[in-house]
């Protein structure tokens, strides 16, 4: 099968995926912009095979003589015929992918309308929340994203001053769990307190409520709120939720907000599995 080739770094193509690479907001602002996000790499493009949002793909000679790449490109060409694949200049990799000796395969993948059109047809969301209070960090955020698929939490709610979800660092952070998740962001302190259904739970080092000593708050839905690296969460949705403490050692001053977010939501799983 012949693929359109891609040669030159000057291709208009070539140049839009390059912009849905950036950091910070110059990134998030192409990616809003054209609807799309950049999946790189084998593990992520076969993690969204057969979704008809994954429109375009990007491979090489190199990469098709690879029978796992090959073999992803077919299998989502066999269930959605209409994918466009583009064959890369081999050197042009290097320039497209941040990862050493990176596989030649990538795709571009359509957001959700969640991410697009924060919460404006949104009146409520019930059930388990895990919303992310301007976590900067992408590591962090996607390190959070996989833990609440793991935990069964598939709602996530990120406020602005969060790092981008669809950022290429959260993405391979979250290792495909994008994917089996409801991701909304983009919204306020007070779309959240206005939206969110659940009793709001707050991880913050200082609340006297001990998260071990929690029973009955967690056998029925609840919406964890996770602060930012430095601040914590803000003042506004504190004053609206019940703080909880992980007990630590108390010559460790904090914990990273990702592991928080892990004990927090396990916490939940095994309390209600008692």
């Amino acid at each position: 099968m012949n693929f359109d080739l891609i040669t030159s770094k000057d291709n208009a193509l070539f140049k839009e995926v390059r912009l849905l690479q950036a950091t910070g907001s110059k990134g998030q602002k192409a990616r809003l912009a054209c609807g799309q996000a950049l999946l790189e790499g084998i593990h992520l493009v076969q993690t969204w095979l057969g979704d008809p949002g994954l429109k375009i793909l990007f491979t090489s000679e190199v990469g098709l003589k690879n029978s796992e790449i090959a073999q992803a490109v077919y299998s989502h060409l066999e269930i959605c015929p209409d994918t466009k694949v583009y064959q890369l200049d081999s050197a042009l990799w290097d320039l497209l992918s941040e990862l050493v000796n990176a596989p030649h395969l990538a795709g571009l993948l359509d957001l959700p309308k969640s991410s697009l059109a924060p919460s404006q047809s949104i009146a409520t969301l019930a059930g388990d929340v895990v919303i992310l209070d301007r976590v900067q960090d992408a590591g962090n955020v996607g390190s959070i994203l996989r833990t609440a698929a793991a935990a069964g939490f598939t709602q996530v709610l990120a406020l602005s001053g969060c790092a981008h979800l669809w950022s290429n660092k959260v993405l391979r952070a979250g290792m495909g769990a994008h994917r089996l998740l409801d991701l909304y962001e983009g919204w306020s302190n007070q779309q959240v307190l206005s939206a969110v259904t659940a009793p709001l739970l707050a991880a913050t080092a200082d609340a006297k409520c001990d998260l071990f000593s929690l029973k009955n708050d967690l056998l029925h839905p609840v919406a964890w709120v996770m602060g930012s690296e430095g601040q914590g969460v803000s003042e506004d949705l504190l004053a609206q939720a019940k703080g909880i403490s992980i007990p630590i050692d108390p010559r460790v001053e904090s914990l990273n907000v990702s592991t928080a977010a892990a004990i927090c939501l396990f916490e939940t799983v095994r309390v209600r599995r008692g």
